[in-house]
């Protein structure tokens, strides 16, 4: 797996090892899982926070770490979906939400980098009239955005659209602030502890051991519990990301392009990030020529040298541009960033926190997570019909064993069955089930990650089989005698 600009070591925390009894359990390390476990507790409850793996191991450090209420869905194209007011009350949630951690970086005395900057959005040569119709929209949202000239430092960009105080900082030291805060607030904090089921009465885990609440918060980016439920309301992408030194003076900003694929760009001290050209998860396997392109965009428009890192990440988009967040069934979910991860994630603690404290919040129906898809419905089904299509790969031919180099990885065929197959760089076979143990989709190989990545529903799995993202609820199954019958003539 590639390694993000943001990785530092986390804070370890010993496995769930005992049944306990609170008010609310958190699942997920990331920032919508440690904000929701801080919130609750100032809000006075007892909570248990419980992570699959480590604390910041899933998305949040995979980010451009943008805080902004300048979505990836424009605004004029929100307010045709939802209508002016509730647009409106989205753009607020989002400024409310880099507010909300504003706070906690103050009162956690969190040293993360924390400050306020502006965004810039800008158009292609000729489609300038697309920035005036958001510039309206945004105004009409109640931001504070105005038509400039670019800034200086930067070149063919044409008229840029600046939205005003919006926020820059480092996510892996904010996840270790929260968790420390968290913990000073009460919070116990389990890793290694998968969840494996959850209902009225609390969760379980897979060594066994369980939490028994009143309130469950499924925050795990997609939630782990529910096989159909959201994975048919969401669309997994990949996002790529990579860093460039900068050779030249640059604003502290971010800029935005209204490019599809999209490019989004921030400095960050003697580097410039650059991340976008996203694609469905599973459905292509070219990451060097998009971290290329990345690097060629970036390069005509900011003074950037040599290359220094790349890596990519995950976002799951709904088909009317904004979150799931709020009471679903047995519990909370907080899922569908829609490329706006850590303020969504701050906004579905802010919005569960007053759900469970019973009091009221206007954004409650806006996210609310049981909606169909608001006035898209058409993509939505096209989408899911399009997923559905790579059940066909269970009558497609396999892959040749033969040129399998070592840290590469292919689907075979043997009889019915397909096979995934990963070569360690020893030369060892690692033999699994290529099918998803989601919905039976057949797994694609990621070469850049190193990881089987299904085209159906974006679950991930290890080379070795393990679940590294959901909504598969279990890794890859084993494979036995598959090296006998590659030995045998």
């Amino acid at each position: 797996m590639t390694t993000s600009h943001w990785a530092l070591p986390m804070p370890t925390f010993e496995p769930l090892d005992r049944d306990v009894q609170v008010d609310v359990v958190v699942v997920g390390g990331g920032v919508a899982g440690l904000t929701t476990a801080v919130l609750l507790a100032q809000a006075g409850r007892s909570v248990v926070l419980l992570e699959r793996n480590e604390l910041g191991s899933g998305e949040t450090t995979r980010t451009s770490a943008q805080l902004t209420a300048s979505l990836d869905t424009r605004y004029y194209e929100l307010a045709d979906l939802h209508g002016p007011e509730r647009t409106a009350l989205i753009a607020r949630s989002h400024t409310e939400a880099i507010g909300q951690i504003e706070r906690l970086v103050q009162e956690g005395g969190i040293e993360c980098g924390f400050r306020r900057v502006p965004g810039y959005l800008f158009a292609p040569a000729g489609q300038e009239a697309d920035l005036e119709r958001e510039r309206e929209a945004m105004r009409a949202a109640g931001l504070d955005v105005r038509m400039t000239a670019p800034s200086p430092g930067t070149r063919n960009l044409g008229p840029c659209l600046r939205l005003e105080a919006q926020a820059a900082f480092h996510p892996a030291r904010y996840l270790i602030g929260l968790a420390r805060l968290a913990v000073g607030l009460g919070v116990r904090i389990h890793t290694g502890s998968f969840v494996t089921e959850y209902g009225e009465e609390g969760v379980t885990t897979e060594r066994g051991p369980r939490v028994r609440s009143g309130q469950v918060v499924l925050a795990t980016n997609v939630p782990v519990a529910d096989r159909v439920r959201f994975a048919a309301r969401l669309q997994p992408y990949r996002t790529y990301a990579l860093t460039l030194e900068l050779t030249g003076p640059v604003e502290e900003a971010h800029w935005w392009d209204t490019l599809d694929p999209y490019h989004y760009v921030r400095p960050d001290g003697d580097v410039l990030l650059v991340g976008g050209e996203d694609h469905v998860v599973g459905r292509a396997d070219d990451a060097d020529a998009r971290y290329d392109r990345l690097e060629a965009w970036a390069r005509e428009r900011f003074p950037v040298g040599a290359r220094r890192e790349a890596w990519s990440g995950q976002v799951e988009n709904t088909p009317d541009g904004v979150a799931y967040l709020g009471r679903v069934g047995a519990g909370y979910v907080i899922t569908g960033d829609n490329g706006n991860g850590l303020t969504y994630g701050t906004i579905g603690a802010m919005l569960v926190r007053d759900l469970i404290a019973g009091r009221e919040n206007a954004w409650a129906e806006v996210y609310d997570p049981e909606r169909l898809p608001r006035g898209n419905r058409g993509a939505w089904l096209r989408e899911g019909l399009s997923a559905m299509s790579h059940l066909r790969e269970w009558l497609t031919p396999g892959e040749d064993l033969a040129d399998l180099g070592p840290g590469e990885g292919v689907v075979v065929r043997r009889g019915l069955q397909k096979i995934a197959v990963y070569r360690d760089e020893a030369g060892t076979l690692h033999p699994r089930s290529a099918v998803c143990t989601h919905l039976g989709c057949v797994v694609h190989w990621n070469s850049s990650e190193r990881s089987w990545d299904c085209p159906c529903h974006g679950s991930r799995f290890a080379p070795s089989g393990e679940v590294l993202h959901g909504p598969a609820p279990e890794p890859l199954a084993e494979v036995t005698d598959f090296q006998a019958d590659v030995d045998r003539p």
